[in-house]
C-alpha cells in the first residue's frame, strides 16, 4: 500500500512536468529557424514515441499476463516463431525510420545555416528587396565581439538586430573552438579560428534573449555569455546610434589587447572599427608583422617557397620570395625569411 500512495503521488505530479516545459525557450522561441527545429524535435519525439510507448505497454502486459502465478494463460514451450508477429516486430520499426530518414532529409536542406533565408515566418516571404543585417562574429577567451561593418561600429557581449530582417552571421574564433548560440533565435554553429562559419536567420518578437558559448573553451566558458537584443527599426536605429556615440575605436592594437584572456567581461561598445579587422582576424594576422593565411595560399597555389622555387626554377616562386621577403624582412629582423623557410634563427 505505501507503494500505491507514491505511485498515486508521483502520478499526481506528471501534469506539472507536462506543463513545465511549455515555456521552454526551445519549444516557445521568437525566431522562425528555432520554430522551426523546436517542431522537427516534437515530430521526431513523437515518431520515435510509436515504437517505445507500445514496447512499454506490452512488456508490462507480458510480465503480468504470463507471471508464475497466472495458471490460466496459454503455456507453450515449443512456441518459436510467428509470420504475423514477426511482420509487425519489423514492419513498424521501418516505417518509422523511413519516415525519420525522410523529415531529417528534408530539414537538413530546408534549415541548412548557410542556405539564405526564403521566408521571415511561415506565413511571410522575405521580400525580394530585402537586405540581409551582416554581423561578424568572433569568439574570444572569454567573451563575444560583434562587428556591423556596414554600421560600422561594434560591440563586446552584446548583440542586437531589427526584427522581421533576415541576418546573415560570420562567425570565427581567436584561439579555439567555440560555438555560438542564441536559443531564441536559431541552433548552435561552431566557431574555429582560421576558419568562417555561417548562419542566416531572423527574430520575429522583440525581446531580450540570451546568448551564450555552447562549447568548452576553457576556465571562462561559463560566464561566456551575452545578451541579443530584439528590436523595432526605430529600436536598432537608436542603438546603432548609441554605440556611434561611444567612446573609442577598435583598432588592430585595441583588439590585441582584447584578445587577451580575461573573464566576466562588462558590455564595451565601439563608435569605429579598423577596416578589414574581421578578414585579418579570420586570417590570423591582426599583427601586421604576420603573413595573412590566405597569403600563405596563394603563395602555395602559385609555386609555393620551396628548394625549386628559391633556385627560379619557378618564376611564380621567385616572385613569391620577393614579396615574402618584402613583407617580412625588416631592419629589425633582416632573417625573417627563414620564418617562412621555416629554417632556425641566426645565432
Amino acid at each position: 500500500m505505501p507503494l500505491l500512495k507514491t505511485l498515486r503521488g508521483l502520478s499526481s505530479l506528471l501534469p506539472l512536468a507536462l506543463l513545465a516545459g511549455c515555456d521552454t525557450v526551445l519549444l516557445n522561441p521568437s525566431g522562425d529557424i528555432a520554430a522551426q527545429q523546436g517542431k522537427l524535435i516534437i515530430v521526431s519525439t513523437v515518431l520515435m514515441l510509436l515504437v517505445i510507448v507500445p514496447v512499454i505497454i506490452l512488456t508490462l502486459v507480458f510480465a503480468w499476463r504470463y507471471r508464475q502465478s497466472n495458471t490460466s494463460a496459454r503455456y507453450e514451450p515449443d512456441w518459436d516463431h510467428s509470420t504475423l508477429l514477426e511482420l509487425v516486430i519489423w514492419a513498424a520499426p521501418l516505417l518509422i525510420i523511413i519516415a525519420l530518414g525522410a523529415v531529417t532529409w528534408l530539414s537538413t536542406h530546408t534549415l541548412d545555416p548557410y542556405r539564405k533565408l526564403h521566408r521571415i515566418d511561415a506565413t511571410r516571404p522575405v521580400p525580394a528587396d530585402a537586405k540581409p543585417l551582416v554581423v561578424e562574429v568572433v569568439a574570444l577567451d572569454w567573451k563575444w565581439l560583434f562587428i556591423y561593418p556596414e554600421q560600422g561600429v561594434a560591440t563586446v557581449n552584446e548583440l542586437a538586430a531589427p526584427v522581421d530582417v533576415p541576418i546573415h552571421f560570420k562567425i570565427t574564433a581567436s584561439t579555439v573552438m567555440n560555438s555560438f548560440y542564441i536559443p531564441a533565435l536559431a541552433g548552435q554553429i561552431y566557431a574555429m579560428p582560421g576558419m568562417q562559419t555561417q548562419l542566416h536567420a531572423v527574430i520575429n518578437k522583440p525581446g531580450n534573449f540570451e546568448g551564450f558559448s555552447a562549447n568548452y573553451s576553457g576556465a571562462g566558458f561559463s560566464d561566456m555569455r551575452f545578451r541579443f537584443h530584439g528590436l523595432d527599426a526605430d529600436g536598432f536605429d537608436r542603438w546603432v546610434q548609441q554605440a556611434k556615440s561611444a567612446q573609442g575605436a577598435l583598432t588592430r592594437a585595441d583588439y590585441l589587447a582584447l584578445e587577451q584572456p580575461s573573464e566576466r567581461e562588462p558590455v564595451r561598445r565601439y563608435a569605429k572599427v579598423d577596416d578589414g579587422l574581421f578578414k585579418a582576424i579570420l586570417n590570423r594576422c591582426v599583427d601586421s608583422g604576420k603573413l595573412c593565411m590566405d597569403q600563405m595560399m596563394a603563395i602555395d597555389a602559385s609555386g609555393g617557397l620551396g628548394k625549386a622555387g628559391i633556385d627560379n626554377v619557378s618564376t611564380n616562386a621567385s616572385s613569391n620570395r620577393a614579396y615574402v621577403e618584402a613583407r617580412l624582412c625588416t631592419p629589425a629582423d633582416p632573417s625573417g625569411l627563414r620564418i617562412a623557410r621555416n629554417e632556425p634563427p641566426t645565432p
